[in-house]
């Protein structure tokens, strides 16, 4: 069955107990696994992942893993993510099966209307298809405005508009700024706050934001020697740094789902064409280069070495330029290494 941008979020935060697959896809990879973790969140339950290789292999393993029970019987949703056509025979046992004890979630990016897996989901009453492309306009106003929502932000459609411009229309860009920007306000559902453009310039990164992201962009080419002289010359310490993290952080949420598709088989000339619209003509040939460099395991765990560095430079009362300098080099040696 084929769900609507209208109808949607009412199938994930209510859902029907007979739908038992849940076909996420399209461009906007940020919306569709925030679906998913609404989904999760309505059901109370706690997520399985499982690769889509495994299916490709064994299409029986689908509808094994989603008829059975738990350890403990608690509710449990089947992820797949990245999926594509490889897991369409898995998904048609599923919904043949007589019954399942746990919906499926893929999560499966850019998908061609002639694609097995969506033809699959849309025909079956027992499934859900829904293709999400980032939003734009006052689109991308409401979704900013409810993300905010939910960390306690008050946040006009002014405001709103200039967040979803700087995160591209982003989902997942837009919330990291706002879950930074509720800290800063000391904002929560229970106690909100107002947002307004005095706090985003507080938080933001529009002073040095050049310098800042010729850092990070630096380390993800693994230019050791231009990085090196780059933060001799300009290497903040403590909280100034933060600004470098998050345009390390920015690069890796627009890698990571660009490397998942090609490693799931597209073309990197076929994936930088439908990326290329959001980045300056003069990042292509970077962007490229790093998703030659990087595969998606590699990205991850930088992603979880970023966070764990942000954190440190938020809370530590003392500069920690060493640190910064260090992880910066460690992820420029890494990068060469492919």
């Amino acid at each position: 069955m084929k769900a609507t941008k209208q109808s949607i979020g009412r199938a994930v935060d209510q859902s029907n107990p007979q739908v038992r697959f849940y076909l996420l896809y399209g461009p906007d990879d940020a919306q569709s696994r925030a679906l998913g973790q609404r989904l999760l969140r309505s059901l109370g339950a706690s997520k399985f992942a499982v690769a889509a290789g495994e299916m490709k292999s064994d299409p029986a393993t689908l509808s094994d893993e989603a008829g059975a029970m738990s350890l403990f019987g608690e509710p449990r949703v089947i992820w797949i993510e990245p999926a594509g056509d490889e897991i369409a025979l898995g998904v048609e046992a599923l919904l043949d099966a007589p019954s399942v004890e746990s919906p499926v979630v893929a999560i499966a990016g850019a998908l061609r209307k002639t694609s097995a897996l969506v033809k699959l989901a849309e025909a079956s009453p027992l499934s859900i298809a829904f293709a999400a492309y980032a939003p734009e306009g006052q689109d991308a106003e409401r979704m900013v405005a409810d993300l905010g929502r939910g960390f306690g932000l008050k946040v006009s459609p002014t405001v709103a508009s200039r967040i979803a411009g700087a995160a591209g229309n982003d989902q997942a860009l837009a919330a990291q700024e706002l879950q930074k920007l509720a800290i800063y306000l000391d904002a929560s559902p229970e106690a909100p706050k107002e947002l307004d453009h005095e706090a985003v310039d507080a938080v933001g990164t529009s002073t040095a934001e050049a310098d800042m992201s010729r850092l990070a962009d630096l380390a993800l080419t693994g230019d050791v020697d231009a990085l090196s002289s780059e933060l001799a010359r300009m290497l903040p310490g403590g909280s100034e740094g933060i600004p470098v993290v998050r345009s390390l952080q920015r690069r890796l949420l627009m890698l990571a789902p660009a490397r998942a598709r090609i490693e799931r088989g597209e073309r990197p000339d076929a994936v930088m064409t439908s990326i290329g619209k959001a980045l300056f003509w003069k990042d292509k040939a970077m962007i490229s280069k790093m998703l030659i460099q990087w595969d998606a395991a590699r990205l991850a765990k930088v992603a979880e070495r970023a966070g764990k560095l942000e954190r440190g430079l938020m809370l530590s009362p003392a500069p920690q330029q060493e640190s910064l300098g260090e992880e910066l080099l460690a992820i420029a040696r890494e990068a060469r290494r492919r």
